[in-house]
């Protein structure tokens, strides 16, 4: 099997281009690519497939073989595999994700995308859409009990379900402890991404991430998306302004616009190395 490694601000992934390559078991092959020991090594494992809607689709799985419905540095990756390869040279591509078709503006350097800009969409609020056994219209600084500790959390789908709280220091925590309760608590019956975050300023953000069936990553675009998206509901930031985040492995930008109601992140997109398995 042919791969190319990739990453866009430290979340890595294998990709395969399924136009040409078969692979019979997605799942079970992402867990044997993704192990650091004795496959490749990455977060998980990207698929580029043949769409009849958009310039290609992505299907994409985690660490533990277990299906992701969205990655916000994974498209911005398939974006750049698909212009750098030939499969959709044009200025915007468009990718078919598990939560509908993202519309992705490229930046271009010598013949290759370096960077580019995603329409992530509008931020799904009500806490039974994300999915979370929480009442209401939204969740917003809602109590949450962590092994006898109360979080205030705030909840943000982004296509991938996120619980957003706040710390006051992001490398204090204890994620590898507090990370997996956070995951497999009982209000959330699909599991969660967790984002710990420190507020900087309005215009910057720091992140540590824990993401359901992957653990602590270098990256998590949804999870950039969804924390500001819920700064901007508890106060610290506002709409129509760039905001930084900064993550493990880089930074991105994150913008939630109140013309279209919608999120745009921009960052980079990276060729590791190419290969076989």
């Amino acid at each position: 099997m042919k791969f190319t490694k990739m990453h866009g601000a430290g979340n890595d992934y294998i990709y395969v281009n399924c136009f040409e390559e078969k692979i019979e078991n997605r799942s079970e092959t992402a867990i044997k690519v993704s192990d650091r020991h004795f496959g490749i090594g990455s977060d998980g494992l990207i698929c580029i497939d043949p769409s009849d809607i958009a310039d290609c689709k992505m299907d994409m799985y985690n660490a533990d073989g277990s299906q992701g419905k969205m990655c916000g540095n994974g498209v911005r990756c398939v974006a750049k595999y698909a212009y750098d390869n030939g499969i959709a040279k044009k200025d915007e591509i468009a990718v078919e994700t598990l939560s509908g078709i993202k519309y992705i503006k490229v930046a271009v350097k010598d013949g290759k995308v370096y960077e580019a800009t995603v329409n992530m969409g509008e931020p799904i609020l009500k806490p039974a859409d994300v999915p979370a056994k929480f009442d209401g219209e939204t969740a917003v600084n809602e109590p949450l009990d962590i092994d006898g500790k109360e979080y205030k959390v705030t909840l943000v789908s982004m296509g991938n379900p996120h619980c957003v709280t706040y710390v006051d220091d992001v490398h204090s925590v204890e994620i590898e402890k507090t990370g997996p309760l956070f995951e497999n608590h009982k209000k959330f019956p699909e599991r969660i991404n967790t984002e710990f975050i420190k507020v900087v300023s309005p215009e910057k953000l720091e992140m540590r991430v824990w993401e359901r069936g992957s653990g602590e990553t270098l990256a998590c675009g949804t999870g950039a998306c969804a924390s500001v998206v819920a700064s901007v509901l508890c106060g610290y930031c506002k709409k129509d302004t760039l905001v930084t985040v900064k993550l493990l492995g880089g930074e991105l930008k994150i913008k939630w616009s109140s013309e279209d109601n919608k999120v745009y992140m921009t960052g980079p997109a990276e060729t590791i190395c190419t290969g076989e398995i």
